[in-house]
């Protein structure tokens, strides 16, 4: 069957409003949290009704999952994940510090805020939080593994260990910047922190 031109543009018109919606939550979740965020204050940001909302994401913890997946949509471009995880892989890490400082900050507070309230076990968002944390760690100590294997590891850094502790030195970052932004710059002290364990510029 062939889609219409009207059809086609209902669709776009649709996508286009739920990313509307998406970026509102992004900005209202990172501000107040998911459980003090509303869906009507939501819905006034993109100058809709409540139930108007509702016709787009049935729920707030719908919106919720869209969001978060939203915000991977955009670390996931700047991190490669195809093929063997290597230097470039952690290279990558560095490269959405600096995306989310210029261009991202609302990100950065959502991580912080979301995260946080994450922790227990009834947040909606808890089994999310916890496997993306298993697969980005996973991912790191793949990277550092085979860096390691490629020679470009210096002698005694254990991958697994190099690995979580750049996540928690990122995350960590990131909080310290949301306090005082102009003075830490998070992309350079990764840096500071990775150049040291390998062999090759960093």
């Amino acid at each position: 069957m062939t889609m219409t031109g009207k059809s086609r543009g209902s669709y776009a018109k649709t996508a286009g409003r739920r990313r509307e919606i998406l970026e509102a939550g992004i900005e209202v979740f990172a501000n107040h949290g998911f459980r003090n965020g509303s869906l009507r204050e939501i819905a006034e940001r993109v100058g809709m009704s409540q139930a108007g909302l509702l016709h787009h994401f049935s729920n707030k913890n719908e919106l919720l999952a869209g969001v978060l997946a939203l915000r991977d949509e955009r670390s996931v471009a700047l991190v490669p994940i195809d093929g063997t995880p290597d230097i470039e892989t952690i290279r990558g890490i560095v490269r959405v510090a600096e995306y989310n400082a210029e261009f991202a900050p609302g990100l950065v507070e959502l991580h912080c805020v979301l995260s946080a309230e994450a922790t227990a076990p009834e947040h909606p968002a808890h089994q999310y939080f916890l496997d993306r944390y298993t697969w980005v760690v996973g991912l790191m100590v793949d990277a550092f593994t085979n860096v390691q294997a490629a020679g470009q590891l210096v002698d005694g850094v254990e991958p697994a260990s190099a690995a979580r502790s750049l996540i928690a030195l990122s995350d960590g970052l990131q909080v310290q910047w949301l306090l005082a932004p102009d003075t830490l710059d998070m992309a350079e002290e990764l840096r500071r922190y990775l150049r040291p364990l390998f062999t090759i510029d960093f």
